[in-house]
């Protein structure tokens, strides 16, 4: 009996050392690529930024908020040259992708009028939904010049006039959600400077 319990203590210090070794070397591993995979990701949203708003050099202004019926917020980056509003980059969401949420940055001048749209992050199926990263696409492009505020973006199926990636609808419909969402945001932040 004696046996059975050094063997049982045996194993259980085994398996506690292994755990051990095992959640040090992932903090190892965590702290060394911390920084590395925020750096990264700056300097995506940096380019993106770049990306929506074509020529900008002036100074940003973040803003985040909540919009209402959300329970999550987006940041509005407000672009301003020699102290006048000219436009916006807004990060926005959708929670109603195939993969379940994807992340973009939509440029909008000051009368709302889309400038371009990137993909930050997305989890869609490749080949398919995962077309929204296709910058060069008429899908991406299609947007550009669009005013959401004026024209409800919807994807002709659903009685709008956006044009869905072939058999990936439902990721068509989410971007324009994404993009809607970025659109009432902007807005939101015009109105309260205004007030």
């Amino acid at each position: 009996m004696a046996n059975k319990e050094s063997s049982l203590l045996k194993m259980f210090l085994a398996l506690f050392l292994i755990a051990v070794i095992a959640a040090v070397g992932l903090a190892a591993v965590y702290n060394v690529t911390k920084d590395p995979i925020e750096i990264s990701k700056n300097k995506k949203k940096s380019d993106a930024i770049q990306s929506v708003l074509p020529g900008f050099n002036g100074e940003l202004k973040d803003q985040e908020l909540t919009l209402e019926g959300d329970n999550k917020p987006v940041t509005v980056h407000c672009a301003y040259t020699d102290g006048q509003l000219t436009g916006a980059a807004v990060e926005t969401y959708t929670d109603k992708a195939f993969s379940g949420r994807f992340d973009i940055m939509v440029g909008l001048d000051t009368n709302g009028k889309i400038l371009g749209t990137a993909v930050l992050s997305h989890g869609e199926t490749p080949g398919l939904g995962a077309k929204i990263t296709d910058k060069e696409s008429h899908f991406i492009q299609q947007f550009v010049g669009m005013n959401p505020q004026e024209n409800p973006l919807k994807v002709k199926k659903d009685g709008g006039e956006v044009d869905a990636i072939t058999a990936a609808t439902i990721s068509s419909r989410a971007y324009c959600d994404a993009i809607e969402r970025a659109s009432r945001a902007f807005n939101q932040v015009k109105e309260d400077q205004h007030e």
